[in-house]
């Protein structure tokens, strides 16, 4: 072995203990606040989207749901079984950051400081939190662009069959993996890379994507497009007008406002310099979805989120690179200390470590107001807090209902939730009170229909006496739930026991679906 393949060996080992440390104190921070609080809305949700395994659901496709339905029959749906995947893949994806900076040409340093934003992003801590299809788009987007960098560097088609396989499971997952062939498309046709569209490479991976989405788009046909009219529905009623200066303020909060220098010096550098002829590409892909998604006036700042990883490694290796002549190397220790040391204080707005009247108080003193960005009122919690409080009141009160039936009507009795949270914790939560399964008309909970139920007996949540009263003979209210720290709108909810249906329900069915 000569020197330099011996030096080359030790920054390698150096670069994996480092990767290795970061990760586990991102698992660590998870791991503090696995538990505190309650199931989130969407949690509950999918939980119930495992017992009706299908090729798609109306919001998203179904690689998430046969995961979770995988991880529910080895470890079983308790609050830790499910937050451990997400925690593990938070922890893979500070990895895969400082990774990507290796493999762009940086060195055990600049995988260390790309990491380091990866482990205290706000967005990454919040969305690796809790289980949604989120955490998993983190990770084939990331993968996605660890494939892409092979291909540029390569003139076999192995690495466009990586690619491809990344970007079909990423469609499985998430249709905003969309985003990422249409940024690649207009990067090659931008770039020098143009040339590599007349070779097979590019379609072959197009081809291998859009065979694994196939199974999706059928579905979507045979259910006629249900996800076309959620989005519809949920722009025009549901999302907020975000003006493009706000959408790039909440790029800086998202991401962390320590991580910001890192990022956009990442962006600079990588179209300044072409990084490892590699790095105008990824620039102009992170441009070409920003301006998509700002152009659109009501996305998330969340959406970018997954584009970050790339432009973190790019940031690190002109850290790097910038310390490098003699007398700066108190800018490596000085650049990772800024992002960790800024970014530790807001870790409890991306992971609940702190008691929820403990973290009130936080919020207040740190001047940070909760935001949303839907058309909904806020109490004294963000909203990815407030929809973790609720549930338990809701359905201990819908347990008292079932207790007032006969056993007659418990044998015909289903409880109707206005929302798949409610009826998703009815689904969930209500097993230890034996309650009977919920239906409801929103979402996909619509499309698995009413089943047998005879139009007998009813517990509904939420609707107000008079609105349900027009479907049913009569109306006995059981009581209201109490939820100070649930979104408002779950808190103060009446539980009624309805009786006689005065229309077949497959006559009824139609009225009540709602997507969005």
């Amino acid at each position: 072995m000569t020197g330099r393949e011996a030096g080359d060996a030790r920054v390698t080992r150096r670069t994996l203990v480092a990767l290795g440390a970061l990760a586990l104190v991102a698992l660590l921070i998870q791991l503090a606040g696995i538990t505190r609080y309650g199931y989130f809305r969407d949690e509950l949700y999918y939980l119930a989207s495992t017992d009706h395994l299908d090729w798609g659901y109306v919001e998203h496709p179904p690689l998430s749901i046969a995961v979770l339905a995988l991880v529910r029959a080895l470890l079983g749906d308790s609050l830790l079984a499910l937050r451990i995947v997400p925690a593990l893949l938070g922890s893979a994806l500070v990895v895969l950051t400082g990774w990507m900076a290796v493999t762009l040409g940086g060195g055990t340093f600049a995988a260390a400081l790309a990491a380091t934003a990866a482990v205290f992003a706000p967005n990454y801590l919040g969305t690796c939190h809790y289980y949604s299809m989120n955490a998993i788009d983190l990770i084939l987007w990331t993968l996605a662009v660890l494939a892409l960098i092979r291909t540029l560097g390569s003139t076999s088609l192995r690495p466009w069959l990586w690619l491809g396989l990344a970007m079909g499971f990423g469609l499985l997952n998430k249709i905003s993996m969309l985003w990422f062939g249409g940024g690649l498309f207009a990067a090659m046709v931008l770039t020098g890379h143009r040339g590599r569209l007349a070779t097979p490479g590019p379609w072959l991976a197009a081809a291998i994507a859009a065979l694994l989405f196939l199974p999706h788009v059928i579905w979507q046909v045979r259910h006629g497009f249900p996800t076309l009219e959620f989005m519809h529905n949920a722009t025009a009623r549901k999302m907020v007008a975000v003006p493009i200066g706000h959408f790039v303020t909440d790029q800086l909060l998202s991401m962390g406002p320590a991580n910001a220098p890192l990022w956009i010096a990442g962006l600079v550098f990588g179209l300044a310099t072409d990084v490892a002829g590699r790095g105008r590409l990824l620039s102009l892909i992170y441009m070409a979805v920003f301006v998509l998604l700002a152009a659109g006036g009501r996305s998330r700042a969340s959406y970018l989120s997954v584009a970050y990883p790339m432009l973190f490694a790019m940031g690190a290796i002109a850290v790097e690179r910038l310390a490098a002549p003699a007398g700066r190397a108190w800018l490596k220790p000085a650049a990772i200390a800024f992002v960790a040391l800024l970014g530790a204080p807001l870790v409890p707005f991306g992971v609940p470590l702190l008691p929820v009247e403990t973290f009130i108080r936080y919020q207040a003193a740190l001047g940070v107001a909760p935001r949303t960005e839907e058309h909904l009122r806020l109490a004294a919690l963000p909203q990815q807090y407030a929809d973790m409080f609720g549930w338990d009141e809701i359905v201990a009160l819908v347990a008292r209902a079932y207790e007032r039936l006969t056993p007659e009507e418990r044998a015909h009795c289903r409880v109707f939730g206005q929302n798949y949270g409610e009826a998703g914790a009815v689904d969930v939560l209500g097993r230890r009170y034996g309650l009977p399964h919920a239906m409801s008309g929103h979402n996909s909970y619509w499309l698995w229909g009413p089943g047998d139920w005879d139009g007998s007996v009813l517990i509904i949540i939420g609707g107000g006496r008079a609105d349900n009263a027009g479907f049913f003979e009569s109306i006995e209210i059981v009581g209201q739930t109490r939820a100070p720290y649930a979104m408002p709108y779950e808190n103060g909810l009446d539980v009624s026991i309805a009786r006689g249906l005065k229309a077949p329900i497959r006559a009824v069915w139609p009225q009540l679906k709602h997507y969005i």
